[in-house]
């Protein structure tokens, strides 16, 4: 069950990794928001993981994970197109585990709606 949500999440962000990159191929306004936008993918794709998760650290690990993957094989496509240096690979993967890390808390954060379980817990209820 875990591996499966893990493929999903990856799947999904990787999806639209690869949309935003053939998009700013093509458009290069878009191009201009590579950066933001895949970290933001990233951290959707690690927050769609950490809702699932009940435990923290696993949260925050596989959303790291899932964002770091979506993110080399989107800027692997965009490297391939010739719209980004090689330097990139390294340097937006590394940045996008990290939003990733950061999706993965907010899912686990929120996997219950705004009425989340750590709300109540710290209040004592």
């Amino acid at each position: 069950m875990p591996g499966r949500i893990l493929f999903r999440a990856t799947l999904a962000g990787t999806a639209l990794q690869v949309a935003m990159v053939v998009a700013g191929h093509y458009v290069p306004v878009i191009a201009d928001f590579f950066a933001v936008g895949g970290m933001a993918i990233s951290a959707l794709a690690g927050f769609l993981y950490g809702r699932t998760r009940t435990g923290l650290s696993i949260a925050v690990m596989g959303g790291a994970l899932v964002g770091g993957a979506c993110a080399l094989i989107g800027i692997l496509v965009s490297w391939r197109l010739g719209d980004v240096p090689a330097v990139i690979l390294a340097l937006g993967t590394a940045l996008s585990v990290f939003t990733g890390a950061l999706g993965g808390l907010a899912g686990w954060l929120f996997r219950d709606g705004y009425r989340g379980r750590w709300w109540y817990d710290a209040a004592g209820r």
